[in-house]
């Protein structure tokens, strides 16, 4: 670990710890209001206060950056490892402070997310993570979004007590396997990972109820066309009581009150891609049982860019999964807003996505005997099956076929993405053209049609994430109807 021969300006700290947060990709910041308040600086809007992401899914009108990049613990995976050597440096929470006001004032910010390599010991770093929130939201009035990283170790009183300040709070599982974790991080603990999720969850819970609300968290508005989801069921256990915080804790820590809402905008996790050989059904089903069993608000992925040369790590130079992780993201919608379940679009037997077809024609070519679908009489659970089909134009088609019969003219205007439904629909039992519904035929015409877009994603310009620094100058041709159903989700 190399030590800072000198003492650091606040420039030299941000260039170093906004660069090493640039790897962490479960930032967002949807899901939390919060009006203006006399006197305070900023607020939050539930529909997102970031107006621009980067390719890889970042929020990149957030301050992102890391508390600090030293850390105790060597993860074979992470830039930051205790083995590497790197100028280490660590914020101050006045420093911080200073970062977000001054940014926010000049436009720069709309909120911040925070997250941390372990100084010193989980507890220590935790303390530190949270005085800086505190400071903010109290003495400096800030009132915008604000993400926060739980050390996974450190006391339920710190955990907690950050979780009435915070809009949403995160712990990264990294890796979706117990032997994942053994190989790459074997100071990680998967009980000590997940126990923090847990009572993040518990609180969750509890504040939902005391005011009155469904217990589980607020999804899509679509979801109400939708029955026999994943979310249909959520064991929601309780933690059972940890030991209370020693008095000199207590007195150190100052009270955020019980008052705030407990992360009102729900919490996330990230899991990487292409570090180990866990295969895509893995990956899948520990999303699909953290959505069910923890009731998390989304699960980010994360395309493995090899950092650090190690027999356990594929080699220096080689490219990151980044089609993979595109079809794994496109796999958590139908999850989450579609109705499907792991194992019904993976299996042991195949138990990996054709990366040159999105998740959903993949599923829909494995069982064409329920295809050609009839769209003047098919149901809404039906519709959202069909291939170019989304949660939006299932309803519209729903609502519109009790005006007359529909025919392909009248699908396209919905916004329904005939390039992929023909092969998979009627309209008044006739199909778009003449087409064999087969298998093979069916899979090189898609594979033909979207070859450019997955060449494009597989070979970005550059797969460099961005930091906050950066300036492509990017230039897109992106029409406006992908623009809205590549937000909106419709597939």
């Amino acid at each position: 670990m190399e030590i800072a021969p000198r003492e650091l300006s606040l420039q030299e700290k941000l260039n170093i710890l906004a660069d090493a947060a640039k790897y962490d990709v479960a930032c967002t910041s949807s899901g939390s209001s919060r009006k203006g308040k006399k006197g305070h600086l900023g607020n939050a809007v539930a529909d997102g206060i970031c107006h621009s992401f980067s390719s890889d899914g970042r929020c990149v009108s957030l301050l992102k950056i890391l508390l600090s990049n030293e850390c105790i613990f060597d993860c074979k995976y992470c830039l930051n490892r205790s083995s590497n050597d790197r100028v280490r440096t660590t914020f101050t929470p006045e420093e911080i402070c200073t970062l977000v006001i001054e940014f926010y004032r000049r436009n720069y910010i709309e909120g911040l997310f925070l997250s941390s390599g372990i100084v010193k010991s989980p507890t220590y770093t935790m303390e530190l993570m949270y005085q800086t929130i505190y400071l903010l939201r109290t003495k400096h009035h800030f009132n915008g979004y604000i993400h926060v990283k739980a050390i996974p170790g450190a006391p339920e009183e710190l955990i907690t007590n950050m979780g009435y300040l915070a809009d949403r709070m995160s712990v990264n599982l990294e890796l979706p396997t117990i032997d994942g974790l053994k190989e790459l991080a074997p100071h990680k603990n998967p009980k000590t990972l997940v126990k923090p999720i847990r009572q993040i969850q518990n609180g969750i819970v509890e504040h939902r109820l005391a005011i009155g609300k469904d217990p589980q968290m607020e999804r899509s508005s679509h979801n109400r066309y939708l029955r026999s989801t994943i979310f249909e069921k959520n064991p929601f256990r309780r933690l059972e009581s940890y030991k209370s915080l020693g008095s000199s804790m207590q007195q150190k820590l100052p009270s955020a009150g019980k008052s705030a809402p407990f992360v009102p905008a729900g919490q996330s996790t990230q899991m990487i891609v292409g570090a180990t050989g866990e295969n895509d059904l893995q990956l899948l089903s520990t999303t699909q049982k953290l959505y069910q069993q923890y009731d998390l608000k989304r699960v980010f992925f994360s395309a493995y860019v090899p950092l650090n040369e190690d027999s356990a790590l594929p080699a220096l130079g080689t490219a990151p999964p980044l089609l993979r992780e595109h079809r794994l993201y496109q796999a958590d919608w139908l999850l989450r807003f579609y109705g499907f379940h792991a194992e019904e679009l993976l299996s042991v037997d195949r138990p990996n996505f054709n990366i040159m077809l999105d998740p959903k024609c993949d599923w829909a070519l494995r069982h064409l005997e329920m295809f050609p679908v009839e769209v003047n009489r098919a149901s809404y659970e039906t519709l959202l099956r069909v291939p170019g089909i989304g949660t939006k134009s299932a309803y519209r088609i729903v609502k519109a076929r009790r005006q007359g019969m529909l025919n392909f003219d009248h699908l396209k205007k919905i916004g329904v993405v005939l390039k992929r439904a023909k092969y998979f629909i009627t309209c008044g039992g006739k199909m778009m053209y003449r087409i064999r519904v087969e298998e093979d035929f069916i899979t090189r015409q898609l594979i033909g049609e979207d070859a450019k877009q997955n060449w494009e994603i597989d070979h970005p310009q550059s797969y460099r994430q961005l930091s906050l620094f950066d300036d492509y100058n990017f230039q897109s041709e992106v029409t406006v109807e992908d623009s809205q159903k590549s937000l909106l989700g419709q597939m």
